[in-house]
């Protein structure tokens, strides 16, 4: 057995017990007057105990080469740490400092433990010097706030472990770690750390592992990066951004937070030769050989490197598998895409990407235009011109998020693992699909009225009490708007959510609310679907009723706008059938293939609505050369139109037994049918 050896003060660091027993019998036997003072035996044993129990402490103890602290009494590091020590140990208690040198020359230190502590700064570890691979593993010490620059110099010649986690480490200098062999650096469950410097790293060689699991980091280092094996940021919310995939040169396992970021990695391959310098070698040599038939005049670099650098390659390139150059390396990453959000744009396909924009520029500019015709329109705010810009209103909104998304689309371009988090999470995408819910919600509901006017208007032609009248139409479509309104809102406050695609829809059905939700909405839009059928089925029949009294410029307006819409709802009818099926979790679509109903669907009615109900009729024609002579322009034209508005307001009174002028009562009935005479 071998005493503990001491540091400081003592005449007899280094040597054995069995040194010293030998030493003192010999002295014995040479005549040394040693038994006047202490027997040879009994000096044995005082100096093992007092070697023994150097290390002991109140708190302290010794267990083979192991000096461990763990008591609230400890307020300080002990001054006489064996200097054999291979592993430290302090935890639960109350050091504040450890001054510096308190552990110079623990040449053997393997490891070293410093948990629960009152430690503010983080221990001097400079003069340890150790010849082993050291872990330090220092943790749960909440008052420590910053890594300073070259704060592990000096601690071991060989590689090191540091295990920073769950401190209160909120800021890291520059070359923070200078000066070592990085194997492990775990920074993880440092809450309020933000930021790892660019050039932390700077001075070190690695880290080959790098944990930043829940903390508020938001970028990593530009440099530093090229040696790191494992990065772990699980529950890293703030990392939102990877840098450039080329400076993860040995990356072979990556644990995220967001499944958008393994799709960084889906795609990008890494060739061996990037890693083995052989291969590096034999591809220098190969160009170089490839150029040597130009007769170079001068000493080319690459001749250089290869005259001063090739040779010692040479051996072992005759032994070495070159396949092994050529062999890609994929990354293992979790978390995996899932079927929501699949690793690709927002626009899947580019034919999709160069639609979006022709439609929503189409739907847009059309409506714009029907908007401000309608406002702008001298003739008298009737029934049906009120619905028709509540419908263009709609349909403009859809457009708007067709343009909304087609921009993101192309600003993400190829790198949307890089923007899926900040888009889908942010409030542009809540905007978006607040914007689609809302206008799609309530163009259904505005075409549904529309029908049932129609429908009243045509049914009871004759009975002109009975009309629609604007204030009628007001009240019903406040009640659509607070509707649409109030349903677009519920997936910003977590009924269902916008942020579950990319493409902002509320998709989100993992909780009853929001199954429900989802399917309520599907629902009502197949309902008014079955509403309108079924007004212009007794529309037909309405007019094929010679026994009813109905204008024959009501019967076309009927047929025309009962094939408008249906026409409308049957390209809607794609949508409700896929979406009703995903909603019930039994999805018989991607969401790679639904963006191409989201396309070529779902604002069909956007688009042809301004056309087909206004900009195609002789009503919106009238209005608009109108609208133009007030500037000068058209003024042929619209004279035209004011006179046929004229004569053929005065042969529809002739018609209807009316002669002008006529009462207020008489010029009420006529802007109760008047108006289906706009659509034509």
């Amino acid at each position: 057995m071998v005493c503990p050896s001491f540091r400081g003060g003592s005449s007899i660091q280094g040597v054995g017990l069995g040194g010293l027993c030998v030493l003192l019998f010999e002295l014995k036997e040479t005549g040394t007057d040693v038994e006047a003072e202490m027997s040879p035996a009994l000096a044995c044993l005082l100096l093992f105990l007092g070697g023994c129990l150097g290390c002991q402490h109140r708190a302290c103890r010794c267990l083979g080469r192991v000096f461990s602290c763990q008591e609230s009494q400890v307020l300080q590091v002990p001054r006489d740490i064996p200097a054999n020590t291979t592993e430290l140990r302090f935890f639960l208690t109350k050091m504040r400092v450890i001054p510096k040198g308190a552990f110079a020359g623990l040449v053997d230190l393997e490891k070293m433990l410093i948990s629960n502590t009152g430690l503010r700064f983080l221990p001097a570890v400079h003069k340890i010097h150790s010849f082993q691979k050291v872990l330090l593993d220092i943790q749960d010490n909440i008052n420590i706030r910053t890594i300073e620059r070259n704060s592990f110099m000096g601690l071991s010649s060989e590689s090191v472990i540091l295990w920073l986690n769950k401190n209160g480490i909120q800021d890291i200098e520059n070359h923070a770690f200078n000066g070592t062999y990085l194997d492990e650096l775990n920074l993880s469950d440092n809450h309020n750390l933000e930021k790892l410097p660019n050039e932390v790293f700077q001075g070190a060689n690695g880290p080959a592992v790098l944990d930043i699991s829940s903390t508020k980091i938001s970028f990593l280092p530009s440099h530093g990066l090229e040696l790191i094996k494992k990065l772990r940021a699980r529950s890293t919310y703030n990392l939102k951004k990877l840098p450039d995939l080329s400076k993860f040169r040995s990356l072979i396992e990556a644990n995220f937070t967001y499944p958008s970021h393994c799709c960084a990695f889906t795609n990008w391959k890494r060739q061996k030769t990037e890693l083995h310098p052989i291969c590096s070698i034999s591809q220098v040599k190969q160009d170089f050989e490839e150029k040597s038939g130009k007769k170079l005049q001068r000493r080319s670099a690459v001749e250089d490197y290869i005259s001063n650098y090739g040779a010692r390659f040479d051996l072992a390139e005759n032994e070495f598998d070159y396949g092994l150059c050529n062999e890609v390396i994929n990354v293992a990453c979790s978390p995996k895409p899932d079927a929501f959000n699949p690793c690709e744009d927002i626009m899947g396909y580019n034919i999709l990407r160069v639609l979006i924009w022709f439609i929503s520029i189409l739907a847009i500019t059309g409506n714009t235009v029907v908007l401000i015709i309608l406002i702008s329109s001298q003739s008298k705010l009737t029934v049906p011109r009120f619905l028709m810009c509540n419908l263009a209103f709609a349909d403009l909104c859809i457009g708007i998020y067709l343009l909304f998304i087609a921009s993101v689309d192309i600003q993400t371009k190829s790198q949307y693992y890089n923007y899926a988090i900040d888009w889908q999470t942010g409030a542009g995408c809540n905007a978006a699909g607040f914007f689609t819910v809302f206008a799609s919600e309530l163009s259904v509901y505005t075409l549904t009225v529309i029908t049932l006017e129609r429908w009243h208007t045509i049914t009871y032609a004759m009975q002109l009490h009975r009309k629609v009248r604007l204030r009628h139409a007001v009240i019903i479509m406040i009640f659509g708007w607070v509707f649409a309104f109030t349903v677009a809102l519920l997936p910003i406050f977590g009924v269902s959510s916008y942020m579950k695609v990319s493409i902002c829809l509320p998709m989100d059905i993992e909780t009853p609310f929001a199954q429900a939700y989802v399917i309520f909405l599907l629902v009502l839009n197949v309902v008014t679907f079955v509403i309108i059928c079924v007004c212009y089925i007794c529309i037909y029949f309405t007019v094929r009723n010679h026994s009813v009294v109905s204008s024959s410029s009501d019967t076309n307006i009927a047929k025309r706008m009962a094939i408008l819409i249906f026409t409308d709802f049957l390209c809607m009818a794609p949508i409700s059938f896929f979406a009703i099926s995903a909603s019930l979790k039994v999805p018989l679509i991607t969401v790679s293939n639904s963006k191409i109903l989201l396309v070529l669907f779902y604002p069909i009615n956007s688009c042809a609505n301004p056309f087909l109900y206004a900009i195609f009729t002789k009503t919106f024609r009238r209005d608009f050369f109108i609208l133009l002579s007030k500037f000068g322009c058209c003024e042929m034209q619209a004279q035209i139109y004011r006179t046929e508005i004229s004569s053929s307001a005065h042969t529809f009174h002739t018609r209807n037994g009316h002669c002008p002028p006529a009462s207020k009562n008489n010029d009420d009935a006529i802007y109760s049918s008047v108006p289906l005479n706009h659509l034509n």
